[in-house]
């Protein structure tokens, strides 16, 4: 059996090659001085660490004392993986912390084409162990491959799923879910909703109708709020985090796709930009590729240590 820090690394592969190879070049192969760091620093930022990040990242290695003769590169990769560490270990969220309620409701948020859908099945499939009841809230109402792609999922992982017609109201069919899951005693009730950015008005009006309706019912609900992005996006993810957090609160990410990019650095990015909550990542197609986030495994991972 692959262990959890292997499955990132495989994961992490395309991202960890880039950084690797680009520090490299950088660092080992002419006399660090100023126009080297300012080289490092532009291709940090290239490689989606974030403007933040990389200004922070050029003053440590200009603070290092580096022969390229004696080839010190585990120590460069160490300074590296250490500081993206820092920046992420308090972002940590565990499964185990998310708020509880009877049931849980949890509103999924995020751009078509980010892997929802199937994110949701993963989660569903991690939250349901040890014998807790899961439902779905089809509330993704506008696409009709939303809802047959959860229907899907709800069967494979053996949950539930309330959906109603295409295009019909979604804060209807997340009120009926959250009825449903209270009169049959569900612990989780995972909601996806529709991830349509480019009318945002609308779906700020969307996300805030279906919040009214679930406190209706639950004033404490949602009690979660993730966000799912691509890492395939790269900069773009950033822009979605700024505009997601405009329509609803957001308490966890989970970033999909992982294994298909070398942009990983990105996470590191969104990390120092925001200081959201990191809950879990994508790095395969299967059932169980959703891992928990572990940020010493990450920063090692991205450096291969």
């Amino acid at each position: 059996m692959v262990n959890i820090f292997n499955k990132f690394r495989l994961g992490l592969a395309k991202s960890s090659k880039n950084f690797s190879t680009g520090l490299s070049d950088l660092i080992f192969k002419k006399k660090i001085d100023e126009n080297t760091l300012n080289e490092l620093e532009e291709f940090l930022i290239q490689s989606d660490v974030g403007v933040e990040a990389a200004k922070e990242l050029k003053e440590k290695f200009s603070d290092v004392k580096i022969d390229p003769k004696k080839n010190d590169q585990k120590q460069i990769f160490k300074i590296f993986a250490d500081y993206a560490y820092e920046i992420l270990k308090p972002l940590e969220k565990n499964f185990e912390n998310i708020k509880k309620g009877k049931p849980s409701v949890i509103l999924v948020a995020g751009v078509n084409g980010v892997g929802k859908t199937t994110t949701i099945g993963k989660l569903g499939k991690i939250l349901g162990q040890d014998g807790k009841k899961i439902v779905f809230a089809a509330a993704d109402t506008f696409r009709a491959a939303a809802v047959s792609q959860l229907e899907v999922w709800a069967k494979r992982i053996n949950a539930s799923i309330i959906k109603s017609e295409i295009g019909s109201d979604p804060a209807s069919v997340a009120y009926k879910s959250l009825d449903y899951a209270i009169k049959n005693n569900f612990d989780y009730l995972i909601v996806d909703t529709a991830g349509r950015l480019q009318n945002k008005k609308n779906l700020m009006e969307e996300f805030k109708k279906i919040t009214k309706v679930l406190k209706k019912i639950d004033p404490e609900a949602p009690q979660e709020t993730f966000l799912i992005l691509d890492a395939t996006t790269g900069q773009s993810a950033i822009n979605q985090v700024e505009e997601f957090k405009k329509i609803t609160k957001i308490t966890g990410i989970i970033m999909t796709k992982l294994d298909g990019t070398a942009k990983g650095g990105i996470l590191l990015a969104i990390g120092k930009k925001f200081e959201t909550p990191i809950l879990a990542l994508g790095m395969g197609e299967k059932e169980d590729d959703l891992h928990k986030f572990n940020s010493r495994y990450f920063s090692d991972a991205l450096m291969q240590k």
